[in-house]
């Protein structure tokens, strides 16, 4: 038997919130039915059916942090602080992961975890401070993922980081370090020519 249940009820059920129960009438994705009095009515059964029996828990919120270096720790712990306060002060249940790792490092364990997470189907929503917290490049994939997993994503701050160029340049000189390191030996005189020569070009492009 179908169990009509109002608009916050739905969100709860599928982790997403009633603004984007909203978006998806509009758009005719998912259309509710209406009371006599215009209200907005879900089938619980229709949107998950293991939920109109009691048998799973609502789908998680996960937020996400990454800093590219060890001396970014700091704003590591400030992505970490804004992304509680703004998921607690939306009321919602959530847990956040944070990442030590270049914006083009696709094995980072943070990033496995949440992209398993999603996958397998337990997260209803996922929050992000700016988009290249997420990746560097390919930040879209995981978005069509998302979409695709009925995850909905949040980006507290829709413009670009205001350390875009800085921390790009340190992704490249990461990935060059590690890269020259295994050519030439991490005590190599030749290697530590090369990096010292690619930081100052870093530096000089940045200035």
């Amino acid at each position: 038997m179908s169990k009509f249940v109002p608009i916050t009820t739905a969100a709860n059920a599928l982790g997403v919130s009633a603004a984007t129960l909203r978006r998806w009438e509009a758009s005719g994705r998912l259309v509710p039915a209406r009371t006599a009095g215009g209200q907005r009515r879900y089938d619980l059964a229709a949107l998950r059916p293991e939920l109109a029996h009691g048998a799973a828990a609502p789908r998680r919120t996960l937020a996400y942090a990454r800093v590219s270096s060890q001396d970014q720790k700091g704003d590591l712990a400030r992505q970490q602080l804004l992304l509680e306060l703004y998921c607690a002060s939306q009321g919602w249940t959530f847990e956040v992961i944070a990442d030590l790792g270049s914006g083009m490092n696709y094995h980072k364990k943070g990033l496995k975890r949440l992209l398993d997470a999603i996958l397998a189907g337990g997260v209803g929503r996922l929050v992000i401070v700016t988009q290249d917290r997420l990746l560097r490049f390919g930040a879209e994939l995981v978005f069509a993922i998302c979409q695709a997993k009925q995850v909905e994503v949040v980006i507290i701050n829709q413009g670009e980081g205001a350390t875009f160029e800085e921390e790009l340049a340190s992704d490249v000189l990461e990935i060059i370090t590690v890269f020259s390191a295994r050519l030439y030996g991490s005590r190599s005189h030749r290697n530590r020519k090369l990096i010292d020569g690619v930081r100052r070009a870093v530096q000089e492009a940045q200035c």
